[in-house]
């Protein structure tokens, strides 16, 4: 399966792709699907049911906020902030919901929009289901859904062998495995990036393809800007205070000194990274690389890349982002990228892979080690656990992806500085990755019961 690099960078909203896009997705696919059919306009109501890991973190995750405004038709890519804000207090005011912007039913939160916590779904630990009721509660319709990490859902009639459709159909480079991969690059000789250039262009013309690549290096690069600006306590009664502002102060006042301090590059990659995930804690503008919880660093890698590499340029970030796109798309295939389902290895790990590779691409590394600097990513994330403290994507989400950036840039310098020949192979890797996502006890996938979230006092 050969996922789409716009599957693995989606332009969304915080602070999770998995509990905040995904649900609205969702909601919003379900609310059109009922308009076209014509069962909307015999609604009087709406309900929400959240299952497992959404019902046990939804309301740290915003997952509640997500469904309600998915089911008013908005979608994650397209959201403003602000107007989703007046958006949410409009309907807690009145008591009512606009399904799909069209028609106005009664809504009760607390009837209409339920957290199950002790219920799971079979498929994913993130299930929902909606269902449209008459006038005497009876169901019109119903659908259930399936968030499955990175912002993408599967519905339930759509599930075939227990894996979501590929984003990318037909392909002249299929590839289901890094060793596969590495072959097919080898006979067409292609670089990674070239191979999936090649695949993307299936889809879309050369112009959209660069357009769009430029469109997720610009959302990148806003939402670093956008963190380094932005002051004061991110929500969620956790009471963390944003540190990007007061990093960067402290850095540009010493920048004279930078010079002299060869680790100085280090702070700097830390605070692009810290950046993104505190504008994700804080619902902004994010872009899933491949999930919003580990949103940082790829942005950061990137931007050390264009900031801090000799001759950088615009083929080097799209081979970054390509290259990276194929790793992603072999985790997401042969294992997971949700940490509801393998924990933060799958979305901090994978994000480490990811950026390790993309970085050795633009470098230009050979394609073995660009698979050499995936592997090296991944293996010293085995094992990895999602314990948000609260349920919410802060601590210790937000220092994660800095220390996962500065991994990044560490596995790509150790394969550059061999040949690409390395004992444990990148699918190993992955499904070593999977095999300790399905040991791992359900207590550290993203539920908030067990490690951090309750070790630390939440107030």
């Amino acid at each position: 399966m050969v996922h789409s690099v716009f599957e693995l960078f989606k332009i969304g909203v915080g602070p999770s792709s998995s509990h905040t896009m995904g649900p609205m997705t969702a909601a919003a696919r379900f609310v059109r699907a009922e308009a076209e059919t014509g069962r909307l306009a015999q609604a009087v109501r709406v309900r929400a049911e959240l299952y497992g890991s959404l019902a046990l973190t939804g309301k740290g995750h915003a997952t509640d906020r997500a469904v309600m405004l998915g089911l008013e038709g908005i979608e994650p890519a397209l959201i403003d902030p602000d107007a989703a804000d007046l958006r949410i207090a409009r309907i807690r005011e009145t008591g009512t919901l606009a399904l799909a912007d069209i028609k106005r039913v009664a809504f009760d939160e607390a009837r209409d929009l339920l957290f199950l916590q002790k219920e799971r779904l079979d498929f994913h630990s993130n299930g929902m289901r909606f269902s449209l009721l008459d006038g005497a509660g009876e169901t019109l319709a119903s659908a259930v859904f399936f968030s499955v990490g990175g912002g993408a859902i599967v519905a339930e009639d759509e599930i075939a062998g227990n894996a979501p459709p590929p984003s990318l159909g037909d392909v002249p480079h299929p590839f289901r495995s890094g060793a596969d991969l590495l072959s097919r690059a080898a006979t067409a000789g292609l670089t990674i990036a070239g191979l999936m250039r090649e695949n993307e262009l299936a889809e879309r013309s050369a112009e959209e393809l660069s357009a769009g690549l430029a469109a997720v290096r610009a959302a990148m690069s806003a939402c670093i800007d956008r963190g380094i600006r932005q002051d004061g306590i991110l929500p969620g009664g956790l009471r963390v205070r944003r540190r990007a502002p007061g990093i960067h102060a402290q850095l540009l006042a010493r920048a004279e000194r930078a010079h002299s301090d060869p680790l100085g590059v280090i702070d700097w990659l830390n605070l692009w990274a810290l950046a993104v995930n505190e504008e994700n804690a804080a619902g902004g503008k994010v872009v899933t690389a491949p999930t919003n919880g580990a949103a940082g660093i790829v942005p950061a890698v990137l931007r050390y890349y264009e900031r801090c590499v000799p001759g950088a340029d615009v083929a080097g970030e799209e081979a970054f982002l390509l290259t990276a796109a194929a790793v992603g798309s072999l985790f997401k295939s042969n294992a997971s990228i949700s940490g509801a389902e393998v924990g933060c290895q799958g979305e901090v790990g994978v994000a480490c892979a990811m950026a390790a590779a993309g970085l050795t691409a633009a470098l230009g590394g050979t394609n073995m080690q660009i698979e050499n600097a995936a592997e090296i990513g991944m293996e010293h994330n085995l094992g990895l656990t999602c314990d948000p403290v609260g349920g919410l994507v802060q601590v210790p989400c937000i220092e994660r992806n800095a220390v996962g950036a500065v991994k990044a840039i560490e596995a790509s310098r150790l394969a550059l500085l061999g040949d690409g020949v390395h004992r444990v192979s990148l699918d190993e890797v992955i499904e070593t990755m999977r095999r300790t996502g399905a040991d791992m006890n359900d207590k550290y996938k993203e539920t908030a019961q067990g490690g951090l979230a309750v070790n630390v006092v939440e107030c």
